[in-house]
């Protein structure tokens, strides 16, 4: 394994992310000995600068980080972990420690995924009686047809060649997928397996 760089303090920055959104959770800081604690528990530890010692995230919350990956930059001087998280990360409640916008709009990123995706579980745990999602729910047929009638617009305006509508119906057969997706319970972990026999 190439050798890690630690800072003049014995520390290496640690970026954290969810092994299935790739959604940066926190940054923090290890030692060596709280990246051999990683290895050999499986789970994160870090270093407290403010503290000055050694913590495991989530031992006082339970909202715990089990390791999925570990790799390195390319100068060997900062980490990024692949996390399957336990609750939220952040110790406000929110899911990640990066929730404050102050700069731009996250409107035309894959951030807006996570936020449907969220929307979608919430509808599913805590149905409400007017919303779109939960009629999908409670209706297994609609929801369905809705995926196959969306493909099929899709189809349609990716071979008109029109943009706009093109991004419209792409963006309603995932939606439309994410629904019957979540209703289903499939794990992501076995679709990006899937996808990944698929890198010929």
């Amino acid at each position: 394994m190439t050798e890690l760089k630690y800072d003049k303090d014995g520390l290496i920055p640690v970026v954290v992310q969810d092994h299935l959104t790739n959604e940066v959770l926190m940054v923090a800081w290890a030692n060596k000995e709280a990246f051999e604690l990683m290895k050999s528990t499986g789970y994160t530890h870090f270093w407290s600068r403010s503290r000055q010692r050694l913590w495991k995230k989530g031992e006082e919350s339970g909202n715990v980080q089990e390791i999925v990956s570990i790799q390195i930059d390319c100068d060997a001087d900062t980490l990024l972990v692949r996390v399957r998280q336990t609750g939220p990360a952040c110790h406000t409640g929110s899911p990640s420690c990066f929730s404050e916008t102050i700069y731009g709009s996250l409107d035309g990123t894959m951030n807006t995924i996570l936020e449907v995706k969220r929307i979608i579980t919430d509808r599913l745990e805590n149905p409400k009686e007017e919303s779109y999602t939960c009629l999908l729910f409670s209706d297994e047929n609609k929801m369905c047809k809705k995926v196959i009638e969306e493909a099929g617009e899709f189809v349609l305006a990716l071979k008109d060649g029109d943009d706009d509508e093109t991004a419209w119906e792409l963006a309603d057969l995932i939606y439309h997928i994410m629904v019957a997706t979540a209703k289903s319970g499939l794990p992501m972990e076995k679709v990006y397996e899937k996808l990944a026999e698929r890198r010929k």
